[in-house]
Parts: C-alpha cells; structure tokens; sequence
C-alpha cells in the first residue's frame, strides 16, 4: 500500500503533465489556423470591395436601360393608342354623320 501512496501521485503528476503540453500545442495550433482564417477572410473582404463597385455599375447600367425600354415601349403604346383612337373617331363620326 506504501508503495502506490508513492506511484500513483507521481503517475497522475506525469499524466497531467503530458495533458497540459497536449493542450497547450493544441492552442498553438488553433491559433495559427485562426490567423490563417483570418487572412482568408481579409482577402476575401478585400476582393468583395472591389467586386462591389462592379455590381454598383452594372445596377446603375440596367436601371436606366430599364428607364430607357420604359420610355420607348411607353412612347409605342402612345403612337398604338393614337392611331386606333383615330381610327374610332373617325369610324363613330361617319356613324354619326349616316344617323343623321
């Protein structure tokens, strides 16, 4: 019995040191991944920046190509609405001229 009262702390005193150089090469390690994650996402932020105006040019570029193709499609129902109303009128005054 006096010879595991003298084994056994020396036994746990061994395992956690071996414990602690584990966690401790473990944290070392998760902070070189967190840097290298870091740097990741630095340069993927860097590169969104750049893309970002991109996508603010092509917004701007088919907003007013969507302005433009409302002004002409709107101008070609006004010329479509001009010529069939003229068409009418002038089809309801011949009705109205033979009325009378």
């Amino acid at each position: 019995m006096n010879f595991l009262d003298s084994v056994f702390p020396i036994t746990l005193y061994i395992l956690a040191i071996i414990l602690l150089i584990v966690l401790i090469i473990l944290a070392i390690k998760l902070i070189i991944t967190v840097n290298e994650v870091n740097d990741v996402v630095k340069d993927s932020k860097k590169k969104m920046a750049s893309l970002n105006n991109l996508f603010n040019i092509i917004d701007n570029s088919t907003d007013k190509l969507a302005l433009l193709n409302d002004k002409v499609v709107d101008f070609a129902f006004r010329a479509f609405d001009k010529i069939f109303s003229f068409k009418k009128r002038k089809k309801n005054k011949e009705d109205n001229n033979e009325k009378k």
